[in-house]
C-alpha cells in the first residue's frame, strides 16, 4: 500500500509538473504573441489612424481655405472695385470683415499690385519692396503659380494667397485668408491625453514647428532640432532624413513606435510616438499573476485540471470567431465588438448605427444555380461589402444570406447615404459564377442607437426596418427612424 502511495505521489508530481510546465508555456507563449499583435496593431493600425485623423483635419481646413480665396480672387466685386481705381477703402474692408466672418477665418485681405496697398478688414498699410515683411508679396508675383500656402510658425497661423489676374492674365493682386492652427493644436492635445501618444510636426531641416500645449518629445519646446533632444538619438542615427513610415526605436531604455507622415501642402512631417512600456505594464502584469495562479493551483488543488482543462477549450473555442465561408465576423463574434462598441458609444455619446442586409429571393438563387453557387454569391457579396466600408466599421455574417454592418461615429442620415451606395453598387454588380454572369439586389434596413438603447434593441429596430424594405417591394432602404435614403 505504501509503494501504491509512493507511485501516485510521484505520478501526481508529473502530472503537476508538466501541467505547471505547460502553463508557464502557454503564459509565455501568449505574452509573447499577445506583445508582437500589439506592436503590429501600433505600428500597422494605432499610430496611421491618429495620423490619418490629424491629416485630414489640416487637410479639411487647407481645402476650405482655397476654396474661399480662389471665390474671392474671381469675386466680380473685387475685380470691378480694383478697375475703378479702388475707390472708398472702407468698402473693401467691409467685404473683408464679411468673408473672415462668414468663413470664420482668423483673418482676409487683398494685397493690389496697382496701388500698392495691402487692405484687411481692420488695417490699410502700403506694400514697399524694400520691407521684408513685404518680401512675400514680391515673391509670389514673381512666382507665376495661381496659388500658395504659407504658415506663420511663430504666429500658428496658415495663410492661402491666392493671385488675381484679369481675364488677360494681368496681376492685379494678391486675395485671402488666414486661419490659426489653435484647432490642430486642440486636437494634438486630445490624442496625447486619451491615447497617450505624443504628437508634433517638424519641418524640412528637422526643427519641431508644432506640439501640443504641452511641448513635444521630453517636453522639448517649438523650434527645437531634432538632432539636439536625446531621448530621440537612436531615431535620428536610424534616420538622417526624415522619411513617410512606421518605425521603432529605444529611448533611454524604453521601446517606442513611431510613425511619420510627410503633409506635403506644408512641407512638414507630422510624428505620431507611442512608448511601449505604457501599452505592455498591464500584460506584464498580467503575466506574473496568471503564472502565480496557474502554479498554485496546479500544486494545491491537482483535482481541478478537468476542469482548468474545460475552461481552457472553452477559452480556444471562444477564438472561433470568424465565418468559414465569408471570413467575416461570425455572430458570435460580431456580439463581443458590437458590445464594446456600443458601450463605447453611449460613454462618449457618440453616433452609432446598424444595417442588416438581406440578400433578395437567394433561396430561389440556391434553387436556380445550386448551393455552389449560393455560396459563390455569398462569398462575392461578402468582399463587395468589403469594398464598401471603413477600417473602423464591423461587418459580420449575420447568418444565411443575412449579413449586418456597423458604422462608428455615423449618424442615422450618412448610415442610410452609405446603405443606398451599397445596395446600387450589389445592384449594378455581376458576379462571374464559372463564366455565368449572376446577378443579386439587396434589401437594408437600417438603426441608429438611441442614447439609452443596447445592442440587442439596436438589432430589433435595424430588423424591423429590413421586413419593411422586403414587405415594401426588396432592393430598397429602410430605417427604423423611417427616414428615406437619398
Amino acid at each position: 500500500m505504501r509503494q501504491l502511495t509512493v507511485k501516485q505521489s510521484t505520478l501526481l508530481t508529473l502530472l503537476a509538473l508538466i501541467i505547471g510546465l505547460g502553463f508557464v508555456i502557454t503564459s509565455l507563449a501568449s505574452y509573447y504573441a499577445s506583445r508582437e499583435a500589439i506592436r503590429k496593431s501600433i505600428i500597422g493600425t494605432e499610430l496611421p489612424l491618429t495620423a490619418d485623423v490629424i491629416s485630414g483635419e489640416i487637410q479639411k481646413d487647407l481645402v476650405r481655405l482655397v476654396q474661399v480665396s480662389s471665390a474671392m480672387a474671381e469675386d466680380p466685386f473685387v475685380m470691378d472695385w480694383v478697375d475703378q481705381g479702388e475707390p472708398k477703402a472702407a468698402l473693401i474692408s467691409r467685404y473683408l470683415q464679411a468673408i473672415r466672418q462668414r468663413y470664420n477665418t482668423s483673418n482676409a485681405f487683398f494685397a493690389s499690385a496697382g496701388s500698392q496697398t495691402y487692405y484687411t478688414d481692420e488695417d490699410i498699410q502700403p506694400i514697399q519692396p524694400d520691407d521684408p515683411a513685404d518680401r512675400w508679396f514680391y515673391r509670389f508675383e514673381q512666382s507665376g503659380v495661381p496659388w500658395e500656402i504659407v504658415v506663420d510658425v511663430n504666429r500658428l497661423t496658415m495663410f492661402i494667397n491666392y493671385r488675381v489676374t484679369t481675364a488677360k492674365g494681368d496681376f492685379r493682386g494678391v486675395a485671402g485668408v488666414g486661419l490659426t492652427l489653435e484647432r490642430v493644436v486642440d486636437l494634438l492635445d486630445t490624442y496625447q491625453r486619451r491615447y497617450q501618444r505624443n504628437i508634433y510636426f517638424v519641418d524640412a531641416s528637422h526643427h519641431i514647428v508644432m506640439t501640443g500645449r504641452q511641448g513635444g518629445p521630453d517636453g522639448q519646446p517649438r523650434e527645437t532640432a531634432l538632432k539636439d533632444i536625446k531621448a530621440l538619438a537612436d531615431l535620428n542615427r536610424q534616420l538622417p532624413q526624415l522619411r513617410p513610415g512606421s518605425f521603432d526605436y529605444q529611448s533611454e531604455g524604453e521601446q517606442h513606435f513611431i510613425n511619420i507622415r510627410y503633409i506635403p501642402e506644408l512641407n512638414w512631417f507630422l510624428m505620431v510616438d507611442k512608448q511601449e512600456s505604457g501599452v505592455m505594464a498591464p500584460m506584464r502584469r498580467a503575466l506574473w499573476v496568471n503564472l502565480l495562479i496557474c502554479f498554485s493551483v496546479t500544486v494545491i488543488v491537482l483535482g481541478l485540471v478537468g476542469s482548468i482543462s474545460r475552461r481552457y477549450l472553452q477559452r480556444i473555442e471562444a477564438m472561433a470567431t470568424h465565418d468559414a465561408l465569408t471570413e467575416l465576423l461570425n455572430r458570435h463574434g460580431f456580439g463581443l465588438v458590437a458590445e464594446q462598441a456600443v458601450l463605447e458609444a453611449r460613454r462618449q455619446r457618440s453616433d452609432l448605427c446598424v444595417l442588416i442586409l438581406d440578400l433578395d429571393h437567394f433561396k430561389a438563387f440556391n434553387d436556380t444555380h445550386g448551393h455552389l453557387g449560393g455560396d459563390f454569391l455569398l462569398r462575392s457579396f461578402a468582399r463587395l461589402l468589403a469594398r464598401q466600408i471603413r477600417q473602423s466599421d464591423l461587418i459580420s455574417r449575420w447568418g444565411g444570406e443575412e449579413f449586418v454592418i456597423m458604422f462608428k461615429e455615423t449618424d442615422l442620415a450618412t448610415a442610410l447615404a452609405l446603405a443606398e451606395k451599397i445596395r446600387a453598387a450589389t445592384e449594378a454588380a455581376t458576379f462571374d459564377f464559372e463564366g455565368t454572369p449572376l446577378r443579386a439586389t439587396v434589401s437594408i434596413g437600417a438603426a441608429q442607437l438611441p442614447p439609452d438603447g443596447n445592442l440587442e434593441s439596436l438589432l430589433d429596430d435595424a430588423d424591423r426596418a429590413l421586413y419593411r424594405a422586403k414587405n415594401g417591394g426588396r432592393n430598397r432602404v429602410c430605417s427604423a427612424a423611417g427616414v428615406p435614403a437619398d
